[in-house]
């Protein structure tokens, strides 16, 4: 008697493709699992994590709605005095003589960057490193031209240039520096001479004294400063973590969008000095050497009377002591290279303090005034998307993470720094945000601090990285070439 017909394996009867496959065991290697060989260079396609996306997305959407925001309240008549809101800039698509070049760094970034930061021993890796980032810098300050973006950036009735010509005695400039900080009076000093404490000032006058005079000389001082980020900020990581992580890091702090501001303004020259400032501390705390606290120390006080918002980069040095673990002694050496800084200015006849409660009441003599707080505070957040790039929505939400599973922080390891330096960058951002004298124009007066964001770069998988790279030099070339960026 037969029994019931057995059940057919499902497609048994049907051709490939038809509902069914035909089992032709197992794929061998090399080849896609059908059984069909592999094609040179035909792997499956690598996307990166949904969170990851959602991540950069939300941030991209933040600053997509910053500026819908900021054009609506215009036609509203209720100006949020940003031109191209929330940038600081006038809508003006062009090219110009650094296009070619721009184009070409970001390429060969992407294409070889990785590979070389991972190949390269350490030393050449920071040349090649430093050389680059001057280059990507250069190249987009030179898509607005030769005047209009290097030379002539800084000589504007507004700028510090302005005043060098004025400064015939250091000593008595910084001695009455404090009573020209107030607008409406007849010797008031321009507007970003009165909003920083004199030390700004003084690096354009010593340039001027050593001959090298004019906008030309000191836009190029800016670049060649803000591009020892490139630097500091991978060796850092690489003294408080992994060599690892610090190569990862290189990339990223090399396309780093932010040069858009860098080249040229005085803030890319702050970054630059604060960022060595906290190499050198990191130097003096793991390596227990005196002379690398001390230096450290200098340059972040020297910060501290370039921009007063510079206090700032305390909670970054205070990582930068929390990761060195039990060899933070050494720290200690850091105010024997600070407090000579403060007593020299204040034996100059320039107190800081004075100078800051000055500078809060210029700050509200202007159009700061008129810039809604309700607006900015939110809105300066949509501009770290596009000064630091996209991806450090990515890499702030992978800190978050690590740091909620490393907490708490009983013994600081090389893991750590990946993501309590990046923390420690977005405390230091939200501080300023939070205080009110930071409304618009953050893209460029918070260059110090993001460039620290991009310290968190080994937590994207490697796979990823080319991809968020390549997002980033799309964010710095899209701006540079539509807009023209002003202050």
């Amino acid at each position: 008697m037969n029994g019931p017909p057995r059940r057919r394996p499902p497609g048994a009867d049907s051709p490939p493709g038809a509902g069914g496959t035909l089992h032709r065991g197992p794929a061998r290697a090399g080849s896609h699992p059908g059984g069909r060989p592999r094609a040179p260079g035909d792997t499956p396609r690598h996307r990166p994590a949904r969170a990851d996306l959602i991540a950069a997305a939300a941030a991209i959407g933040l600053f997509a709605v910053a500026a819908v925001t900021g054009g609506l309240l215009h036609l509203w008549g209720r100006p949020v005095h940003a031109s191209a809101a929330p940038l600081f800039a006038q809508w003006l698509p062009h090219v110009g003589p650094g296009t070619p070049l721009a184009l070409l760094v970001a390429a060969l970034v992407w294409w070889r960057g990785p590979a070389l930061a991972a190949r390269l021993t350490w030393r050449p890796l920071l040349a090649v490193s430093y050389a680059t980032a001057v280059a990507w810098t250069l190249s987009l300050a030179l898509v607005d031209g030769w005047q209009r973006g290097i030379a002539g950036r800084l000589t504007t009735p507004f700028e510090y240039l302005d005043e060098v010509p004025g400064v015939t005695d250091i000593p008595a400039m910084l001695a009455g520096f404090s009573g020209r900080i107030l607008d409406l009076q007849p010797d008031s000093w321009t507007t970003h001479v009165s909003g920083h404490p004199p030390g700004a000032l003084l690096v354009f006058v010593w340039l001027d004294r050593i001959g090298l005079s004019g906008g030309g000389w000191a836009g190029v001082l800016c670049i060649l400063a803000a591009a020892l980020v490139a630097v500091a900020v991978p060796h850092t990581v690489r003294l408080l973590g992994t060599d690892e992580a610090a190569r990862a890091v290189v990339p990223f702090v090399v396309l780093f969008p932010g040069a858009v501001w860098s080249g040229v303004s005085a803030d890319g020259l702050f970054a630059g000095v604060t960022a060595t400032g906290v190499a050198l501390l990191a130097y003096g705390v793991i390596r227990g050497r005196a002379v690398g606290a001390v230096a450290g120390g200098a340059l972040l006080a020297f910060g501290c009377y370039l921009s007063y918002g510079l206090v700032l980069m305390a909670p970054i040095a205070l990582a930068v002591v929390v990761l060195a673990g039990r060899r933070w002694r050494t720290a200690g050496w850091v105010f024997v290279g600070a407090v000579p800084v403060a007593a020299a200015f204040t034996a100059a006849g320039f107190w800081w303090p004075t100078g800051y409660h000055l500078v809060i009441e210029r700050y509200y003599q202007g159009i700061a005034s008129e810039r809604a707080y309700g607006y900015w505070v939110w809105a300066d957040l949509a501009l770290v998307v596009v000064a630091a790039g996209p991806v450090v929505a990515v890499i702030l939400r992978r800190a978050v993470l690590a740091g909620r599973q490393a907490l708490p922080l009983r013994q600081p390891g090389a893991a750590h720094a990946t993501w309590l330096l990046p923390l420690a960058a977005t405390v230091a951002i939200l501080a300023a945000d939070l205080s009110g004298y930071s409304k618009a124009e953050v893209e460029r007066i918070w260059l110090p601090f993001t460039g620290w964001l991009l310290a968190g770069a080994a937590l994207i998988p490697p796979a990823d990285r080319r991809g968020w790279l390549a997002a980033q030099a799309a964010v710095a070339l899209t701006i540079n070439h539509l807009l023209l960026t002003v202050w």
